[in-house]
């Protein structure tokens, strides 16, 4: 595609479905775009449950070493000091953030969200 502009006729409801794009023969098929729903709409899905992952780092290791482990023992992870943390919903990457501390609890700020899968 190039800079040229195709303008599309307007869709008649009472059509099969497609447009014929102006000075031209070609069809493009009408996408039906469902309307913009409210918090009230999504009430059906606010009780189902979602697992949500902090992935700090990651670490390689053989069955023998990890075998070898005792309490005290320091796992290298693949990510520095301060580098962000991937947060996963569902085993679906969507964020990076930082980890907070709340009172005496750990938390996560996000501050980065992903709006597609190639991450």
């Amino acid at each position: 595609m190039g800079d040229e502009e195709v303008e599309l006729e307007e869709i008649d409801n009472a059509t099969d479905g497609t447009a014929e794009a102006e000075g031209g023969d070609s069809e493009v098929e009408a996408i039906e775009v469902p309307e913009v729903g409210t918090a009230q709409d999504l009430e059906a899905v606010y009780d189902i449950p979602v697992q949500v992952s902090a992935v700090l780092g990651k670490s390689t290791m053989e069955v023998n070493e990890l075998l070898r482990l005792g309490r005290g023992a320091v796992v290298e992870l693949d990510r520095k000091v301060g580098e962000a943390i991937d947060i996963y919903v569902n085993n679906r990457l969507v964020a990076r953030g930082e980890v907070v501390v709340l009172e005496d609890k750990l938390g996560i700020t996000m501050t980065e969200i992903f709006k597609s899968d190639h991450h």
